[in-house]
Order: structure tokens, then sequence, then C-alpha cells
């Protein structure tokens, strides 16, 4: 603590002495309520002061977020529904995905494929894939640029669903350009 810490503790010190004062003075007749709203008030202090220094253990813990390291890593933490959710940006356009290792492919719903500059009208559904929907047509596109944090990579096929998905998925076609995959403490890591 240095002086200027001291002299800021002291002064809030006083103004909270003059406060519970006044609030002794003007309650000395009914003391015993006042102490029942003295408890409350601590306990209510006590847990913002709890809830603050704790903020981010909660955030982490009720949304969890990638992290893409230095060292060429990225941490993906595990959703609630079991599933890991990774954003990646394709020709600069942030498109979150559904890291899917059983998949062959990288996925796009018409939506994401709309925002990253594929017209999903124009292609040719020639492809077809077989979903928990049934049989789907796939049309083949390349993506010039997908970046993950300092990670980038060029010329990626992809392939735009032509049925409804929730979300696009993130499949080997990308996955396979790391050097390893892991899955450790609810934590997918890639590394380059």
């Amino acid at each position: 603590m240095d002086n200027f810490d001291i002299a800021r503790f002291t002064y809030l010190a006083l103004l909270g002495a003059v406060v519970a004062g006044y609030f002794f003075a003007q309650n000395r007749k009914n003391l015993g309520k006042m102490a029942q709203q003295a408890m409350i008030w601590a306990l209510i202090f006590v847990g913002m002061i709890a809830s603050y220094g704790l903020w981010t253990d909660i955030q982490r813990d009720l949304a969890p977020r990638q992290s893409v390291l230095s060292t060429g890593q990225v941490e993906v933490p595990r959703m609630f529904d079991g599933h890991f959710y990774l954003t990646a940006r394709l020709n600069g356009e942030p498109v979150e995905f559904v890291v899917d290792t059983g998949a062959t492919d990288v996925v796009l719903t018409k939506a994401d494929a709309r925002r990253v500059g594929i017209d999903p009208e124009a292609l040719t559904y020639t492809g077809t894939a077989m979903t928990a929907n049934g049989v789907v047509r796939t049309a083949r596109a390349t993506i010039e640029r997908i970046t993950l944090g300092e990670i980038e990579d060029r010329n990626l096929e992809v392939w735009i669903n032509e049925g409804a998905m929730d979300r696009s998925l993130l499949g080997m076609a990308y996955l396979r350009r790391f050097s390893h995959i892991e899955i450790a403490d609810d934590m997918l890591i890639l590394t380059r």
C-alpha cells in the first residue's frame, strides 16, 4: 500500500463511520431492527465483493471462449451441450462452427456462405451428404482465406449445404492442417 491508498482507505473509513453514526443516532430506539438491517447490508456488500472477485471464473464457466495462443495453439472449451464451438474468419467475416471431427469436410450454411461472399443460389448442387435429417444436396466452393487468430490458411475447399442447418460444421478438411489435435480437461487443443 502506498500513501495514496492509505489516504483513500482512511477517507472511506471516516465516511463509513459518519454514515454508520448517523444511522445509529437516528435508530437508537430500534437497535434490534437496525442491527438486522446492518447485517443484511453487510451480507449484500460481502456478496458483491465476492461476485466481483470471482467474476472471471464465473464468466469462464457461464460463457467460455476460445483462446488463440501465440505458440500456434488454439484452445476451445467444451460448451454445456458437449460440443466445441469455434469462430474463424472466412474471407474476413466471422463464422461460428461446430467442430466435428467425424465430418470429412467443412460445410457452410447458406447464410454463412452468403456472408463470406458466396452466392448459394448461383451454385450447382451436384454433391450429396448424409445428415441426421437425411440426404441433402451440396455444392463445392473455395474460401480464399481462413484465419484463426494469427493462424492463416488459403484456398480451403468447403461445401454449401442446400438443406437447413443450425450452424456450419468444421470438419477434418480444415482440422487436418493442424499437426496435433487433443481433447483434455473439457478443452479442445489444436496445435500447428
